[in-house]
């Protein structure tokens, strides 16, 4: 599903290269579970915003389904974000201007779907996060916790093949932790392929394998 060749990320300043990531050559298969650790600003963060296209300044070669993404303009990839990847920001990046069942319907307006089917996958993602009484309040309405659920919600809500997620449960108590990683493992044994960012050990144990970064580089 992703290959990456050399892939390296850096910012200048004057004549000064400061690498956030160095040389990274990685494959991940369909179906993986795949978890992505280290020290912070070892650019785990960073690597997964590439993943995601949602950060197109780097170099090297990045093949998503066969697709040359580092050849594609930005219209290409924003199409090939929508189309395929859900992806949970450790920041939540809900729309403070929607209510939690419109940033909900967000990613199925990208899909060709009914109305109606949009508004029943929408009720069945609230009853299934516990949300349903939230449905019309705006993400400044709610707690650090419960905008954590409208993310995970909003980023599988439209069955997407790959899963991207930066610490997915950072803000929720353990029982929700535990009951998003047990969804994450069902997502993924019906065929979804999931990246986490995660420093949680007990989350690291849901994936397949683990990549570890260090000052940029995958050490193991």
């Amino acid at each position: 599903m992703i290959r990456l060749v050399n892939a390296e990320k850096y910012f200048q300043a004057g004549n000064t290269k400061t690498f956030v990531l160095r040389r990274i050559n990685l494959e991940i298969q369909d179906g993986d579970f795949v978890t992505i650790m280290g020290p912070s600003g070892a650019g785990k963060s960073t690597l997964l915003a590439i993943l995601g296209m949602l950060d197109g300044a780097w170099s090297g070669e990045f093949y998503f389904l066969d697709q040359p993404v580092h050849k594609l303009n930005p219209r290409q990839r924003v199409e090939l974000n929508k189309r395929y990847i859900g992806f949970v920001f450790q920041s939540y990046h809900l729309l403070d201007n929607l209510t939690v069942y419109e940033n909900l319907d967000l990613p199925l307006s990208y899909r060709n779907m009914k109305s109606s089917q949009r508004a029943g996958l929408v009720c069945d993602a609230l009853d299934r996060f516990q949300i349903v009484g939230k449905k019309d309040l705006y993400p400044s309405q709610l707690s650090g916790g419960q905008q954590q659920l409208v993310a995970v919600a909003r980023a599988v809500i439209a069955n997407p093949k790959l899963i991207l997620a930066d610490e997915p449960t950072g803000n929720l108590h353990s029982a929700q932790g535990r009951e998003i990683m047990e969804l994450f493992k069902k997502l993924n044994q019906e065929g979804a392929t999931i990246i986490q960012v995660t420093h949680n050990e007990q989350n690291a144990a849901y994936s397949h394998r683990i990549i570890n970064l260090l000052d940029g580089w995958i050490v193991s």
